[in-house]
């Protein structure tokens, strides 16, 4: 071989490196099989939520047997994407304080994020039956809307994340009556609860074939309604009651933030219920090809396109 040609060769074989390894270590496992990497978050909020975690921590450290410390020791590691982290945390908790159902519910969220369903069901379940005979209290924002106005309870958290590990699980039978429960004590509560749960208990129906009933989820639904930070859902019911068209929503959805995935899936929901899976194929595949994986509509796309 001449020995320019060679020298090429030499330095092609040289200068070819393997692509590098993400900067942050792999978290979760898609339901597909793909390795799911820890975000990296923009700088400031990242320093933020630094800093929350260590006040956060150095509390944990200064009362090892407060609950609430412990609770948001976890919930800051959470905020980071250190899921299994805080469901350690929890899980320490619940041999200290086997009877906070708060441990449960906030363990058995963070079992969805990670696609143990079973676990989460198990979890939420036994925070609803320590949660019997005891008062409701409301759950403080970590990361605040811009009211700084927390729109949940523990009970009504408890009850929406039951439904949703069951919807996720395609147990349809089992998440309609949490979910028709849930709604049921969201119209006491704020639109936000309302449109919240709404929008999963309207989406249960669909996929079980039961339109009529469906449609009258929709009856208390209107633009007057006064959401603070379940704006995607809200859209999503008023696109389903036909005051927005899809095609118009869809310009909205972005596989870049939690909100534009939530607003694709339900989407993609109303192509495959009205006949036309391609479409909603095609949107399934742009919320996973995106990077909101702890969302819950990633993971309900996974699952889309994960059916036979």
């Amino acid at each position: 071989m001449p020995a320019f040609f060679a020298a090429v060769v030499l330095v092609a074989q040289t200068t070819t490196a393997p692509p590098p390894a993400p900067a942050q270590p792999v978290e979760a496992t898609s339901i597909s099989g793909k390795p799911l990497y820890r975000p990296v978050l923009p700088a400031d909020i990242q320093r933020d939520r630094d800093n929350l975690l260590l006040a956060a921590q150095n509390s944990h450290e200064a009362l090892p047997n407060d609950a609430d410390a412990l609770i948001w020791y976890g919930r800051r590691l959470a905020y980071l994407s250190r899921y299994h982290d805080a469901i350690a945390v929890f899980t320490d908790g619940m041999k200290k304080f086997p009877d906070d159902p708060r441990l449960y519910r906030h363990r058995g969220h963070r079992f969805i994020t990670l696609r143990q369903f079973d676990a989460a069901i198990e979890d939420l379940r036994k925070g609803e039956a320590l949660m019997r005979g005891r008062p409701d209290q409301v759950e403080p924002d970590g990361l605040p809307n811009v009211r700084n106005i927390p729109t949940t309870t523990l009970a009504s958290n408890l009850c929406y994340h039951l439904g949703l590990a069951y919807y996720l699980k395609g147990d349809f039978e089992r998440a309609l009556p949490v979910y028709r429960r849930c709604y049921d004590e969201s119209l006491k509560a704020n639109a936000d609860r309302i449109v919240s749960t709404a929008n999963w208990l309207y989406m249960t129906l669909r996929r079980m074939g039961r339109t009529a009933e469906a449609e009258k989820v929709l009856d208390g639904i209107s633009t007057s309604m006064d959401v603070i930070e379940d704006v995607p859902y809200h859209k999503l019911l008023l696109m389903y009651a036909g005051e927005i068209a899809p095609e118009e929503l869809e310009r909205e959805g972005a596989a870049t933030t939690s909100e534009g995935v939530t607003i694709l899936y339900g989407i993609g929901n109303w192509y495959l219920y009205n006949g036309q899976p391609e479409r909603a194929a095609g949107i399934f595949r742009r919320i996973v090809e995106g990077d909101q994986w702890a969302a819950f509509s990633y993971i309900a796309a996974e699952i889309e396109l994960s059916r036979p």
